[in-house]
């Protein structure tokens, strides 16, 4: 059934006040490896109707992964039935009303036109490269098309079409262990020798590991593993939750509360990154600027608290770090001694009010000291705060894309905070 159909049906079917119903349709190719082999390919397409129906203020919704009548039947009948069952909403608002959308480019032709044999050719050379050097690879070389629509009875409608490409390869070789994953929406820039390159020299550095002791030492971290502390801040930086006294970002709205090396975007002129046109409550997607030479200008709202508090109502549609001019090797000249950071894992938050996150390292920690790398160490536990870390850099390296939504600088940081050794 064609997505207008959809809709038609859904519209004459329900004597609901209000709806909004979204749909998703994927399309995506999996190329899986372990241990110098092709394991599996996944593939074949995907379908998710989701609708939210309201009467007065009480809501109930439905989710379903077919089209036909039947199943169109059973979605409404069972968003009607939870709705009626559902409590007042003190909340409730309207659906959005027709808008005006930005015109976005998600799909990029070298990832559609990407085919599975070609994904298969990439695998299979990943393993000749690791075969060659007498280790072991494995990890997954995927592909995915999405089509998302949303409409509401109130008017508004939304289109989204976006790709991705990844390829994630895990080496091992005797006791070393590290990892590297390229993902963007298009693969045109993918180049499957540079990326191996990269994991073999994180290979290679790592066979020569010494113990380090945790401790607050500087630290460069690369762009992968800045976005991972950058998208949790994000998260914390909630206009609701730090109104209610929750979050650090509390009373610091248009306040010098960050560095002033530090800008924070979301930004639709970015070619490479991706940016959906409309948020999740139809909302449009805009230019904005959350933190500037670290003056916190805007924080993410929805429509409920926008208008009870007066803002904007604003989303975080990608994000975009502007950075420096400072290379690794002149950053390793500006302090005595530090650690150099590939990504880090299992983040956590320790204290929200504080904004406080714990985590580990991962794929290679290597010591510097008098401007040059002397060899890799163990991982490590860090605690730390990432809006105060802000206010810690000392340089900021040329920004690049560290996934489809995201484009951040390498950061040499002062005293960053490692509190315990790691066993893995």
């Amino acid at each position: 059934m064609k997505i207008q159909n959809i809709v038609k049906y859904i519209r004459e079917h329900t004597d609901a006040d209000d709806f909004i119903c979204s749909i998703r349709e994927d399309n995506s190719h999996e190329t899986r490896f372990a241990q110098n082999g092709i394991t599996q390919h996944i593939s074949g397409p995907k379908l998710q109707i989701s609708l939210q129906l309201s009467f007065g203020t009480k809501s109930g919704s439905c989710r379903v992964n077919q089209a036909d009548e039947a199943t169109l039947g059973f979605l409404i009948k069972t968003a009607t039935d939870i709705a009626c069952l559902a409590p007042e909403d003190p909340e409730h608002m309207a659906s959005s009303g027709p808008a005006e959308l930005p015109r976005v480019e998600n799909c990029a032709p070298a990832t559609m036109n990407l085919q599975p044999k070609d994904m298969v050719d990439i695998v299979q050379k990943s393993i000749d490269k690791a075969i060659a050097m007498d280790a072991m690879v494995s990890g997954m070389c995927e592909k995915h098309l999405v089509k998302s629509w949303l409409f509401t009875k109130n008017g508004f409608e939304g289109s989204n079409e976006s790709s991705s490409f990844g390829h994630s390869m895990t080496l091992k070789k005797g006791e070393v262990e590290t990892k590297v994953s390229y993902e963007a929406k298009d693969y045109a820039p993918f180049n499957l020798e540079e990326e191996f390159s990269r994991l073999s020299s994180q290979a290679t550095a790592l066979a020569s590991m010494q113990d380090f002791d945790a401790q607050k030492i500087a630290v460069i971290l690369r762009p992968e593993a800045l976005q991972e502390l950058i998208w949790y801040m994000s998260w914390m930086m909630n206009r609701r939750q730090s109104d209610e006294g929750f979050t650090a970002f509390t009373g610091q709205l248009g306040q010098q509360f960050m560095g002033e090396k530090f800008s924070l975007y979301s930004t639709l002129k970015q070619k490479s990154l991706s940016a959906s046109p409309y948020s999740p409550e139809g909302l449009p997607s805009r230019e904005t600027t959350w933190i500037e030479n670290g003056l916190l200008k805007n924080m993410p709202a929805n429509r409920y608290w926008a208008q009870k508090v007066g803002c904007n109502p604003l989303h975080i549609f990608n994000l975009y770090i502007p950075g420096g001019e400072s290379t690794e090797e002149e950053m390793m000249k500006m302090v005595p001694r530090g650690l150099i950071i590939n990504r880090f894992w299992y983040i956590r938050t320790v204290d929200m009010k504080a904004g406080e996150l714990t985590g580990m390292t991962r794929d290679g920690v290597l010591y510097f000291e008098d401007g040059k790398v002397r060899h890799a160490v163990n991982n490590l536990r860090f605690n730390e705060i990432p809006h105060d870390m802000t206010r810690r850099i000392l340089a900021l390296g040329t920004e690049k894309l560290a996934s489809p939504a995201m484009i951040v600088p390498t950061a040499l940081i002062d005293s960053f905070n490692f509190v315990d050794k790691t066993s893995f």
